[in-house]
């Protein structure tokens, strides 16, 4: 079980694939580590949080579908893989909808003077702007696209969670500001109330996406394991593959083609500078 972040799975990968032990990560939300550089499955490898690129998907529907706004600028990080991922499946995605990208311009992690971009961007009228990027530059993109009077939504996926985006960007800044996560515990569904009412008894604190999406992980496990008789590691393979519409705390979920986890996304919704919690978005 584990490791949590994309590169230590990655580098972990090839011996749990060589000795034939299924390995599963909660965090590793890289879209290749559970394929290989040709694009087949790795047997053993799964993991039970969302890619980086599903969050560009859902983050495009939300836009359109539930914000209602046709025509987005996206401002990205150059330097990163994870911001170019999330760029282009929210633009292949917004465009398929109906949407019309009126640009892409792009910052390089570090920058911190944004306002002669945002100024051509403000000139182009979009609806809504999609900033896929870390929460270091993105506070001060919101901040100084509020004082350009670029007030229309800004759009993201996890990389804006951090208490720090408040700090950077300022509170009156942080609002009409949306972002993709695993979890919420503002989500009032009786499972996530329940988790984090023992989870607070426990450790005396509040749960945040990595405790939630650990949790679910080790009952997907165990839930695995029951399937599978006993404790082989190919029949547990073989019942990781085959698991349809586990109920976790970050949601339900079936393990598709590619050992990713087919699963809803949370929408957070900056209000004030406070994260709260809007809606579980299903993916079509």
């Amino acid at each position: 079980m584990g490791p949590a972040t994309s590169g230590n799975t990655k580098a972990a990968s090839p011996a749990a694939m060589q000795n034939k032990i299924p390995l599963i990560s909660a965090s590793a939300t890289a879209d290749d580590i559970t394929l290989d550089s040709n694009g087949n499955v790795r047997e053993y490898i799964f993991k039970t949080c969302f890619s980086d690129s599903f969050q560009g998907i859902m983050m495009a529907e939300f836009a359109f579908n539930d914000l209602g706004l046709k025509n987005a600028a996206v401002l990205s990080d150059s330097t990163s893989d994870y911001a170019k991922g999330l760029s282009k499946n929210f633009q292949e995605t917004y465009k398929n909808l109906g949407g019309t990208i009126l640009t892409e311009e792009a910052y390089q992690a570090k920058d911190t003077d944004f306002k002669a971009v945002l100024t051509n961007l403000k000139g182009l009228n979009p609806d809504v702007l999609f900033v896929p990027g870390y929460y270091e530059e993105v506070g001060l993109i919101v901040r100084q696209a509020r004082e350009l009077g670029l007030n229309i939504p800004i759009l993201g996926a996890d990389g804006y969670e951090s208490p720090k985006l408040t700090e950077i960007a300022g509170k009156d800044t942080l609002n009409d500001v949306y972002y993709s996560s695993h979890y919420s515990p503002m989500d009032d569904s009786e499972e996530v109330v329940g988790f984090n009412e023992r989870f607070k008894e426990k450790y005396n604190k509040e749960a945040d996406a990595f405790n939630a999406l650990g949790y679910d992980m080790g009952y997907f496990l165990k839930d695995a394991l029951e399937r599978a008789g006993e404790a082989n590691p190919e029949k547990l393979k073989d019942a990781l593959a085959s698991t349809k519409d586990f109920s976790g705390v970050t949601g339900t979920f079936s393990i598709d083609e590619k050992h990713n986890p087919v699963k809803s996304v949370t929408i957070i919704e900056m209000k004030d500078g406070v994260p709260t919690f809007l809606k579980k978005l299903d993916p079509k």
